[in-house]
């Protein structure tokens, strides 16, 4: 095992537990999915599914449904709001690739590289307008304004992440707002929709927003550490395309402070203006793992996750917040 993967190996959490407490709710949000994702404009259809059917592991809509169960919710509402998230979330994957030029999605070739990035964008742009016909069937206007908020964020975050490409002066607190905007917001909001479809109190809905945030913050530090410490088979990408893309993440970040000048040149050539070879990633990961930098965001994941388990003290113990307690460890025990 080589340094990077002996990093990443952590104490295995684990998704399951929810997933089976959760499975005849995200059957029927499978069932909303299939049935809002059909068009009489062929391509619409074979191109999301293309996506949604490539593995992912739903946690934005099992987030939905678990808060909404977790606040006592019974009804069919965050059945609704949670395909709404799926939804959302699979737009902002459609989009995100084609500004990134991503070759792989969840092992599979990009939609854009199939369709042409003029289909993907606009199914995206489909995705979303039924995401808000499903919101709007709810009836829940607190809803609809939580994931409206998020899909504008999101698109902020967007936004600033590409007007600083390949910067590598980025400040670590940029870093973490453009993935609070790009990632831990639609967390915070899918498990905040659940709970306001469930009539929960400001005080838990906001305490259930602060769960989600902190899950997609750990989330999101660990995704970016196993680019440079874990397997394709894991990431649902090639590992080390952040690098490649020139995206300037945590552990990059933190590897460029912590080697000072030594590497200035390495860094400028090949992230900055990403005249790379075929060396460069592995030299880089190397460097990213003797700085530490990989421990260090590993360890802030984690931080945000025990962060996002403490916000669950207010609800009483059961299934369902063992099953969220234990999604917010698996966001830090992935595998190389």
């Amino acid at each position: 095992m080589d340094a990077a993967k002996a990093v990443i190996a952590r104490p295995p959490g684990s998704a399951d537990r929810l997933m089976r407490l959760a499975a005849r709710d995200m059957a029927g949000v499978d069932e909303l999915i299939v049935e809002r994702l059909q068009s009489p404009v062929s391509v619409i259809p074979a191109l999301a599914e293309h996506l949604i059917d490539a593995g992912g592991k739903r946690l934005r809509p099992l987030l939905t449904v678990a808060a909404a169960r977790l606040a006592g919710g019974q009804g069919e509402a965050g059945l609704k709001l949670a395909a709404a998230v799926e939804f959302i979330h699979t737009a902002t994957l459609l989009h995100d690739d084609v500004v990134d030029g991503s070759r792989l999605r969840r092992g599979k070739v990009a939609a854009h590289l199939i369709w042409g990035a003029p289909s993907s964008v606009l199914v995206g742009d489909f995705l979303f307008a039924r995401a808000f016909e499903l919101m709007v069937e709810t009836g829940i206007l607190r809803a609809l304004e939580i994931l409206a908020r998020a899909s504008r964020v999101i698109a902020e975050g967007e936004v600033l992440q590409l007007s600083r490409a390949h910067d590598i002066d980025l400040s670590q607190a940029t870093y973490l707002e453009i993935i609070t905007a790009k990632t831990a917001e639609l967390f915070a909001a899918a498990a905040e929709a659940g709970a306001v479809s469930a009539g929960a109190s400001p005080a838990r809905s906001a305490a259930l927003r602060a769960y989600g945030r902190n899950l997609g913050l750990a989330f999101q530090l660990a995704d970016d550490a196993l680019d440079y410490g874990g397997a394709t088979e894991t990431l649902g990408k090639n590992a080390g395309d952040d690098f490649r893309e020139g995206k300037v993440t945590l552990p990059l970040l933190l590897a460029i402070t912590r080697l000072g000048t030594r590497e200035s040149g390495f860094w400028e050539r090949a992230v900055a203006r990403r005249e790379q070879t075929d060396a460069d990633f592995r030299r880089a990961r190397e460097l990213v793992v003797g700085a530490g930098a990989l421990e260090a965001t590993l360890d802030l994941a984690g931080d945000h996750a025990e962060a996002a388990k403490a916000e669950l003290a207010g609800f009483a113990p059961g299934p369902w917040r063992d099953g969220l307690e234990a999604l917010a460890d698996f966001a830090v025990s992935r595998r190389a």
